[in-house]
């Protein structure tokens, strides 16, 4: 039932970002925000590939063996793409989208409950750097645990099992990127915010599957706070008052 959940409130909280300007016009501007320093990343080291191949192994003068310097030269120079387009979405996730997408959950909550729930007294810098404090541990596990499961797949004759499991772990992390944000604005510990993602992991999971369908993805992404903030509301701020203790 949660894993459909899942599905529907991201789905809701697509729809509803699409049909409230201030929520499409931020959706837009993470989305904007994450293409531009990926793109900007990967560009720098594809237009420099050259010289970082140079510095690992030098162009060999032997035609027999050149043909294997060119594939692993650009072999590497996809691999660091990557690297780089990972570490341009950290540093614009810690950094930029997390102000976005905390923005993004108040005018949701305060839409749909009245009110934005919060520590209303702390200062706009004291609250920045609360937010910035929480979205590192959030961004950097996932993608630790995304790490380890990809050098299993490559040094072990798990793979397949270990391409199907990492994609699973990185859409659950990055629903609980979303449904953390309400928990976090008010000042809940960390361990009791994973607790949270631990006890409702297959909600989770049903909320990242839009995340694995290729272009979809993108679009659910920058609007994922509002269906993730949908999910709070309605269902853990309701359980807390009928007296349910979340696992």
């Amino acid at each position: 039932m949660e894993l459909i959940d899942g599905i529907r409130y991201n789905y809701n909280g697509l729809k509803l970002g699409l049909k409230t300007p201030a929520l499409l016009a931020l959706g837009l501007l993470r989305f904007a925000v994450i293409f531009v320093l990926t793109m900007a990343a990967a560009w720098l080291v594809l237009d420099n590939h050259q010289e970082i191949m140079n510095l690992l192994w030098r162009q060999p003068e032997s035609i027999w063996i050149l043909w294997l310097w060119y594939f692993v030269s650009w072999v590497l120079s996809i691999l660091l793409a990557g690297i780089s387009a990972i570490l341009a979405f950290l540093i614009s996730q810690v950094l930029f989208s997390v102000v976005i997408m905390d923005r993004m959950s108040q005018i949701t909550e305060k839409k749909i409950s009245g009110q934005v729930s919060g520590p209303h007294a702390m200062s706009w810098v004291r609250m920045f750097v609360f937010l910035i404090r929480q979205e590192i541990p959030r961004t950097i596990l996932p993608v630790l645990i995304a790490m380890v499961l990809m050098i299993v797949g490559w040094f072990t004759p798990l793979s397949p099992i270990s391409t199907v499991l990492s994609s699973l772990a990185a859409a659950v992390f990055l629903a609980w990127d979303n449904t953390d944000l309400v928990p976090a604005r008010r000042l809940e510990t960390f361990g009791s915010r994973f607790r949270l993602l631990a006890g409702h992991w297959m909600f989770h999971l049903g909320f990242g599957l839009w995340f694995l369908v290729p272009g979809l993805n993108i679009l659910f992404l920058s609007f994922a706070p509002v269906g993730a903030t949908l999910y709070y509301v309605q269902h853990m701020d309701l359980s807390r008052s009928s007296g349910e203790t979340l696992s």
